[in-house]
């Protein structure tokens, strides 16, 4: 399969109900869609060089639908950065401000990985980067390595933008 620019699925996503506060699509038209899901997956993942990825960091819980079919075409792991208090067992929690300016905790596993994993962070959506940035710092924290950011939107912003020059970022 060759580069495809057109991005057909975009417009599947259901329009945004948040209010004009918030960027926000539902693109879960796209994941019910097979050829859409399969497309979009392909663009996402057609930028990134596997043997330069460990595992897969899906945030919760949009990001898990992205995060796992991404991991499965990378041939990688798979790791559930979850709302804190989900998790069972011993965890590292981060809190961060969220799109709504609602303060939130993430969590995963402690340890999750070794030192040095390079993970790939995936999320549906970075709009403010908040969630984004709890994820980046659990990972920093228990010694891995963000391999780099991946979503279908990564909307424009300070936060963002300090994102894609300190990390490869991939959108559709």
């Amino acid at each position: 399969k060759g580069p495809r620019d057109d991005r057909w699925y975009l417009p599947l996503m259901a329009p945004n109900t948040k209010g004009a506060k918030f960027a926000w699509l539902d693109p879960t038209s796209i994941y019910i869609n097979a050829a859409a899901y399969s497309d979009l997956l392909d663009d996402l993942t057609e930028p990134l060089d596997p043997a330069s990825i460990d595992v897969v960091g899906g945030l919760d819980a949009m990001g898990f639908v992205l995060g796992a079919g991404i991991a499965a075409r990378l041939g990688c792991g798979f790791l559930p950065v979850r709302k804190a208090g989900k998790l069972c067992g011993d965890t590292d929690r981060a809190e961060f401000s969220n799109y709504s300016g609602r303060t939130q905790g993430m969590a995963i596993r402690q340890p999750a990985f070794a030192p040095e994993t390079r993970v790939l962070l995936v999320d549906q959506w970075v709009e403010t980067g908040g969630t984004m940035d709890g994820a980046i710092r659990l990972v920093e924290r228990q010694g891995g390595v963000v391999a780099g950011l991946v979503a279908i939107a990564i909307e424009t912003n300070a936060q963002t933008e300090a994102y894609r020059a300190t990390y490869h970022c991939v959108s559709a």
